[in-house]
């Protein structure tokens, strides 16, 4: 079993563009979209709902008014607002400190598991596919994408494929180390701007620190020459292969209209530039797991 993860430095790169394409061309393979805070990988996969779980984590507050005394300490203590002059507590103001509960006189105050959202299994064409759904204002987020690729490689397993395709979120943050932690490969999406050279850069020393061989696609690769050559300068320097330069096609605005990856929308006109690309790409990423 192989594990790629398709991140980014930041945000809008076309990271989710690139991984729809990608699972639309193997024969078979377990998607994940590991992006819960802002998760769209299914709006272009489109899978089938085969079942559908909440997600627990983290604890929150309230107050049993049968045994309160309405002495006030906790409001008095509560650093984020949480409860209101009539000793209520607002679920989503609480951050589940237990600061009150631990200093409520008469033990009034009581804790409930706390539903951060809920994950999604399916199925497309190509496989098993898992998403989630995280609820506004929930952290956590690095907890439930360990959760989610606990249960592709469950998937995997269990049909007996070869290949899964994690699609990450972008930046360096908790969700990314979560979502890259132990996979074979890493394919950075990446363009010619300042911002996301400076972004890239985060991200190879973060595939460096945990030792993941990196490929690079440059998204929009036209629209500055000067900071693709910079940025392929910066590849170089480091060894790490620039396996694809697609340039503005508005046939990926076009596919995402109509819902669809753009190998399914595109993919068979034997001349599109774009997904003679992504199959490159996809050729690259193949030869790169199978020597891993």
């Amino acid at each position: 079993m192989k594990e790629i993860a398709v991140i980014s430095g930041k945000g809008g790169t076309g990271k989710t563009s690139i991984s729809a394409a990608l699972v639309a061309l193997q024969k078979s393979c377990v998607s994940a979209d590991c992006d819960v805070d802002a998760a769209n990988l299914h709006l272009l996969i489109d899978p089938d709902i085969v079942e559908r779980y909440p997600f627990y984590h983290g604890k929150k507050y309230r107050i049993n008014h049968d045994t309160c005394s309405a002495c006030g300490k906790c409001l008095e203590l509560c650093r984020f607002n949480a409860i209101s002059r009539n000793l209520n507590i607002d679920p989503i103001s609480c951050e589940g400190c237990s600061v009150c509960a631990f200093f409520c006189p008469e033990q009034s105050i009581e804790s409930y598991d706390n539903n951060c959202g809920e994950f999604f299994l399916g199925r497309t064409k190509k496989g098993p596919a898992v998403f989630s759904r995280l609820s506004p204002g929930e952290g956590n987020s690095g907890k439930l994408v360990a959760k989610l690729r606990e249960e592709a490689r469950r998937m995997a397993s269990v049909e007996d494929i070869e290949l899964i395709i994690l699609d990450g979120p972008p930046g360096t943050g908790c969700p990314v180390i979560s979502t890259i932690t132990g996979v074979n490969l890493l394919l950075v999406v990446t363009e010619p701007n300042i911002s996301a050279l400076h972004d890239l850069k985060r991200v190879i020393e973060l595939s460096e620190h945990f030792r993941i061989k990196s490929l690079v696609c440059i998204n929009r690769a036209d629209i500055n020459p000067e900071v693709k050559k910079a940025i392929k300068d910066y590849c170089e320097t480091k060894g790490i292969s620039v396996a694809a330069e697609l340039n503005i096609d508005n046939a990926f605005l076009e596919s995402q209209r109509q819902a669809q990856d753009i190998i399914a929308y595109n993919g068979s006109l034997d001349n599109s530039e774009t997904v003679n690309e992504i199959k490159k790409l996809n050729e690259a990423i193949l030869k790169e797991i199978a020597e891993s």
